[in-house]
């Protein structure tokens, strides 16, 4: 009895000190989705600034593909030391939802870290397209229905759960072409062989102010600052239609709470700097903070609020 006691001291003492010296060599963080994406964009503003205060490196691993799904799930499964992280989106919580067979459960697999930012999304058009509001979108989508075409980063992803809600709501057939992220996707856009995309901000909305997108409305409920010029879709006659995206940081489940408590107040200290979020709104996003505890909640609330879209919308998949 007093072995196993001393053992289990021992054990606690180690992991304490390995929390007090945390960290001592560089941290891999995993973007599910490829280098430009908003959520690589995010995540390297912030980690930057980790990065400073840590005084070790914090290095971006991209591994794009399925919807997010396969960098999550290799991080799902990589040592719950702190040396691995994720960097979240609200994709994870889609994929909770709409794919049938999944190879990991964001509660049961993951330690919430800290929320980042949040960003909207923007309907755009090829400049080609005879169309400059979302009326005329959504007119000239039933007049060729079928004919037209959206781009996504991915099956599954929360662009392209957006626009299938979209369409139902607007009567449309448009096709989907799925992507390995929004890079591509709004690559082929502006290249013409898509038609369009509903994307987020940092990606889409510095290619609508160089001309190479035509910007129709953004998801946000009022007009936002970030895009000013663009009205929402309750303003271009689709009340209610509101949509976004969102970035955290997550840990493998059994990262030590001491190493995901140090982390989380470097993170929200971190977009408590002038500088930083001039740099987050700068990409059309907004910076967000909060306890591992209400990121908890706050992806609990993902999944019920995706589900109920999913459902609606007949979205899934195998």
């Amino acid at each position: 009895m007093k072995s196993a006691i001393a053992l289990l001291l021992g054990l606690l003492c180690t992991r304490a000190i390995a929390a007090d010296s945390y960290p001592n060599r560089p941290v891999r963080v995993i973007v599910n989705f490829p280098p430009g994406a908003g959520v690589d964009i995010a995540t390297r503003i912030v980690t930057a600034e980790l990065a400073k205060s840590f005084g070790q490196q914090f290095v971006i691993d991209n591994r794009a593909g399925a919807a997010g799904n396969i960098g999550v799930d290799l991080a799902a499964h990589a040592p719950p030391d702190g040396y691995t992280l994720l960097s979240a989106t609200a994709a994870m919580a889609i994929s909770q939802t709409i794919f049938s067979r999944i190879s990991y459960d964001i509660n049961r697999d993951f330690s919430p870290v800290a929320m980042i930012a949040s960003a909207p999304f923007v309907l755009a058009v090829h400049p080609a397209l005879p169309a400059t509001t979302l009326q005329e979108v959504i007119a000239l989508a039933k007049a060729k229905p079928g004919q037209l075409t959206y781009a996504t980063p991915g099956t599954g992803s929360s662009p392209h759960l957006a626009f299938e809600l979209f369409k139902m709501l607007a009567g449309v057939d448009i096709l989907h072409i799925p992507y390995k992220g929004m890079v591509p996707a709004v690559t082929d856009v502006i290249g013409g062989s898509v038609s369009m995309t509903c994307g987020n901000t940092l990606t889409v909305m510095p290619n609508v102010r160089n001309g190479r997108l035509r910007g129709i409305a953004i998801t946000t409920a009022r007009r936002s600052a970030i895009a000013p010029e663009l009205p929402t879709f309750a303003e271009a006659g689709m009340s209610g239609f509101e949509s976004g995206t969102w970035y955290g940081i997550m840990a493998p489940a059994n990262t030590p709470r001491d190493i995901v408590a140090r982390l989380n107040q470097a993170v929200v200290r971190s977009t408590h700097l002038d500088d930083l979020r001039a740099k987050l709104n700068a990409q059309g996003a907004e910076p967000l903070e909060g306890s591992p505890e209400q990121m908890r909640k706050f992806i609990r609330h993902e999944i019920a609020k995706w589900g109920k879209v999913a459902k609606a919308s007949g979205a899934k998949f195998e």
